[in-house]
């Protein structure tokens, strides 16, 4: 490739015309492949002699992006398709390396943020996932309107100070404007959402209240079992555990029967599960008042159980007894769920890649495929 004869060059700071100075050793860019051949683009680069930015630089050109070898084209198509495919196979596929594969998906992120649109955020979701083995965790919140579900941030630890950052990101302008906030009941979370965003209906995550419901139902079972065994009574737990962790109508046909026949005991474990049961009606209601009600009666029957683990259960939904009306406060329509799925789409991209060498390419991962990042416009669209 030549420039046109008597062109002026482009230059790369200010991005304006600006008169010759030299011409530098040729560089080689490398193109989308053609029917399985290798395309690659071959220039002198120009340096200009910019009075604006009173420098002399390399010239700006239309296919390449810096020092980067790829293309601009290149980079969006191995992009895309490693959305598609883990980065090995993407790179396999299209015979490159990883590493080219990288570069192309930071540009591509990077470029992505850098021209995101927040614009109105309703609602958002915050939680947690783990991503190594040590108790290593990331902080992801999504932005969970009704029309829109993307990832907004992700800080790396569950602290204070990632959930903090993500406030700072979007700014207070925005923050003040969220209506709906979706997190669980831990309490460094609850602290930095009445601090930036006081004015947000918080809605608790009934996914994991369930879950907290099911570890204690676990636990009454476990100690049962093993007090049982201890005294030489017929082990009438032993493999029960997720007869009572299941919801009923995704049990099979012989598990509902040795259900129905475990009921007919006298269990501390029977009781916690007709508790744990009891209390799914809750999410029938619809006016927050009756919802309160059943609430305040279900807490004070179970409070009455003596039975530990779902005391714990029963006194923790009374500390935060409003947060969890506010869910039918907000008539039902947001929930938590959305976060729980895209908590498995987050897993997913983890999975495909069977883990990541770093937090930095994690992070691109899971911003290129949940953040929903605008691209730049190519001439020709090749995927």
């Amino acid at each position: 490739m030549r420039p046109r004869k008597g062109s002026a060059a482009i230059c790369s700071r200010c991005h304006q015309w600006a008169p010759g100075y030299d011409q530098l050793a040729e560089r080689r860019f490398e193109f989308i492949p053609v029917w399985g051949f290798f395309v690659f683009l071959l220039y002198t680069m120009r340096r200009v002699n910019c009075r604006r930015c009173d420098a002399v630089v390399v010239e700006e050109v239309p296919w390449g992006d810096g020092k980067r070898t790829l293309t601009k084209a290149y980079m969006l198509f191995l992009a895309r398709w490693a959305r598609r495919l883990s980065w090995k196979e993407t790179a396999e596929a299209f015979r490159t390396s990883w590493d080219k594969v990288f570069d192309a998906v930071e540009h591509m992120v990077t470029w992505g943020l850098e021209h995101r649109v927040l614009g109105q955020i309703d609602a958002i979701g915050v939680d947690e996932i783990q991503y190594s083995k040590g108790h290593k965790y990331l902080t992801l919140v999504y932005q969970i309107d009704i029309g829109i579900t993307r990832l907004l941030w992700v800080g790396k630890e569950r602290t204070i100070e990632s959930f903090q950052g993500f406030f700072t990101t979007i700014g207070e302008e925005i923050a003040s404007k969220i209506v709906f906030i979706c997190s669980d009941m831990w309490e460094p979370y609850l602290k930095v959402i009445r601090e930036r965003c006081s004015e947000a209906l918080h809605i608790l995550d009934r996914f994991h209240i369930v879950a907290k419901m099911n570890k204690a139902v676990d636990e009454v079972r476990a100690g049962e079992s093993r007090r049982m065994a201890r005294e030489g009574r017929t082990p009438l737990l032993k493999k029960s555990r997720w007869l009572l962790l299941k919801r009923e109508e995704n049990l099979k046909e012989e598990q509902r029967f040795r259900l129905r026949d475990l009921l007919r005991y006298n269990l501390k474990t029977v009781r916690a599960y007709l508790l744990k049961e009891i209390f799914q009606q809750l999410w029938d209601y619809s006016s927050p008042a009756w919802a309160g009600k059943f609430l305040d009666e279900w807490c004070r029957q179970t409070m009455r159980s003596r039975i530990e683990p779902m005391k714990k259960i029963a006194r923790s939904l009374r500390q935060h007894r409003e947060l969890i009306l506010n869910y039918f406060r907000a008539q039902k329509l947001i929930s938590s769920g959305v976060v729980e799925g895209l908590n498995n789409k987050a897993k997913v991209t983890m999975r495909k890649s069977y883990g990541f060498r770093t937090y930095r390419v994690l992070e691109l991962a899971l911003y290129h495929s949940l953040g929903k990042l605008p691209e730049p416009e190519i001439t020709h669209d090749f995927f």
